[in-house]
């Protein structure tokens, strides 16, 4: 089950997303402002976070500067979720490192469909990673045991030498 982070100063808003994705499935945090949501973020590691740009204190273009600066939480997918409709704004939000951008008012389906193809594509990222991992792990493997053996394999023949001298 995935952990999603919603961030949003309506509570309205809020309180319906949490109750639309938890009936899908996953598992929701939510937070009213910024820097709750920030610290939920580092505190929790959501697998994806929703956010809205225009919240009191800390906007969303703040949260997300602050959480791609953060190596814990600079992956994580990021949806921005707002009524920001001008296309600079979307414009900033990308540029700053979001990941989609939609526009209320919402449809159920593009909301899915935005969180699914996000949950995916990191999840691909994720598998790709790993497979880099198991295959420099298997490097190490294979190339630290030589490593060892030719120093010693030095050792050895001087050590001979000394014997029989």
């Amino acid at each position: 089950m995935s952990k999603l982070l919603v961030i949003d100063d309506d509570h309205s808003v809020r309180v319906n997303l949490v109750e639309l994705l938890e009936a899908e499935g996953f598992d929701v945090l939510s937070a009213k402002d910024g820097r709750s949501g920030v610290q939920l973020a580092r505190q929790h590691l959501p697998d994806l976070i929703i956010c809205d740009i225009m919240m009191p204190e800390l906007d969303g273009y703040g949260v997300l500067e602050q959480l791609r600066q953060d190596p814990v939480t600079a992956t994580t997918p990021f949806v921005f979720l707002t009524a920001k409709v001008e296309r600079s704004d979307l414009r900033q939000g990308m540029n700053l490192g979001a990941d989609d951008y939609l526009i209320k008012p919402f449809t159920r389906n593009e909301l899915l469909t935005a969180i699914s193809t996000r949950l995916a594509k990191q999840a691909a990222f994720n598998q790709r990673l790993q497979t880099r991992l198991d295959a420099l792990r298997t490097s190490i493997t294979l190339a630290l045991p030589h490593e060892f053996r030719t120093p010693l394999a030095c050792i050895l023949g001087y050590s001979e030498i000394l014997a029989e001298d």
